[in-house]
């Protein structure tokens, strides 16, 4: 099928408005970025807090972003486990940098650290099958030679 019929079947269908709120939520995200990046160059143009603001909205936004697009994207139970733990991942980050003086800041980071840890693992490994391929068994092929 054409990409162009592609992206017309895709815009007829019933998740239709979800792809387009997750392309809109994306640009949003993109759009905190850059005032993030703007507070780093001007900060004293910003109000007292700003930071924890603008450091924490494009983390939530994207792991809201991803959930729905995995919701357009309908992967299989292992994906979208796999989804949620990423977009969970960013959220515990997000945490971390709106309440950075929180005494649970440290726990929501360090579970961020472990779901990202977690996330590529499960890349490196190839989980779920066909997501990526598993890395060379690097040790066996040294044992052979």
């Amino acid at each position: 099928m054409p990409p162009r019929c592609r992206i017309l079947t895709q815009m007829t269908s019933s998740r239709a408005p979800f792809n387009t709120l997750s392309v809109r939520l994306g640009q949003l995200t993109l759009v905190s970025v850059g005032l993030l990046l703007i507070w780093d160059a001007f900060p004293k143009v910003f109000p007292p807090r700003a930071h924890d603001v603008l450091g924490a909205l494009p983390l939530a936004l994207i792991a809201v972003t991803y959930l729905i697009y995995q919701f357009v994207a309908k992967p299989n139970a292992a994906e979208l486990l796999k989804a949620v733990l990423l977009a969970a991942a960013f959220l515990l980050w997000a945490a971390n940098q709106f309440w950075p003086n929180s005494q649970r800041a440290t726990l929501f980071n360090d579970l961020a650290i472990a779901f990202f840890v977690l996330d590529l693992f499960l890349v490196v490994v190839g989980w779920p099958g066909g997501s990526a391929a598993p890395a060379k068994d690097y040790a066996g092929e040294m044992n052979r030679s």
